[in-house]
């Protein structure tokens, strides 16, 4: 791992009286796989929509390779270099896999563009990225399916496509294995793997043994609040973290 890639200082989101992130720092180096962990409402989600601009943070600052990106708009900051799922599946259910993940290919290249290339050209080179990500992800024989007819772990899979497809440094998952069977979350997991040698990613997860496969370092969120940051050993002896989770973290 090398230089700093994403930095997270002083992060706070207040609803009203509700303090839902409170005062969060942490950084992210180039090639680095780090876990964002916590009880039900602990602040993680709302964290990542802090970061990703789906939420403009009531303090603090967001930095992308340096550059401050705070408050920028959600396309924008995609556009940096910064890109994520959802808890919630998010993909058009109308199109096909292929459609789903041509259209962030088409819109990279579209901007990337300049007037040496033919419009002939540009578009050869969107379907071959676009089949490129289809067989990463596992997806090739199903790409002419439409994406509502997918199982809901094969939706999960393509949507971690759809956020490739605009070729992030830094990619932010928010449980890609909830909801999915184990064998598609075993399948999930071994991609998430794959990527981390392309690519930095911050993860939200709530199973503890698949973070602790996946994760070098860990941020723990309680109230919004980080109690502990970490590698995976640290936190693990760590006896606040322990009692959060009744002793479940045991690192290998």
């Amino acid at each position: 791992m090398s230089g700093s890639l994403l930095e997270v200082t002083g992060v706070s989101m207040h609803f009203g009286g509700l303090t839902a992130v409170d005062n969060v720092t942490y950084t992210i180096r180039s090639g680095e796989v780090r876990g964002i962990i916590g009880p039900n409402g602990a602040g993680k989600t709302t964290l990542f929509n802090a970061i990703t601009g789906d939420l403009k943070p009531s303090s603090g600052k967001v930095y992308l390779k340096g550059e401050d990106i705070t408050g920028l708009s959600p396309d924008l900051i995609c556009q940096k270099g910064m890109s994520r799922t959802f808890q919630l599946t998010y993909v058009f259910p109308e199109m096909t896999v292929y459609e789903c993940v041509w259209v962030g290919v088409y819109s990279k290249a579209r901007r990337a563009s300049t007037m040496f290339f033919s419009q002939a050209d540009r578009l050869k080179d969107v379907a071959d990225k676009t089949m490129e990500l289809c067989r990463l992800v596992g997806l090739e024989e199903k790409r002419d399916e439409l994406a509502s007819n997918l199982s809901y772990g094969d939706q999960k899979v393509l949507e971690i496509a759809m956020a490739l497809s605009t070729e992030p440094a830094l990619l932010l998952l928010d449980e890609p294995t909830q909801g999915v069977g184990p064998q598609e979350a075993d399948g999930i997991v071994q991609l998430i793997e794959l990527l981390s040698q392309r690519m930095s990613i911050l993860l939200i997860e709530h199973n503890i043994d698949i973070i602790l496969r996946v994760c070098h370092n860990l941020t723990v969120l309680s109230f919004g609040r980080v109690i502990a940051d970490g590698s995976c050993e640290e936190i693990g002896r760590n006896e606040e973290v322990q009692r959060i989770y009744l002793g479940d973290i045991t690192c290998s």
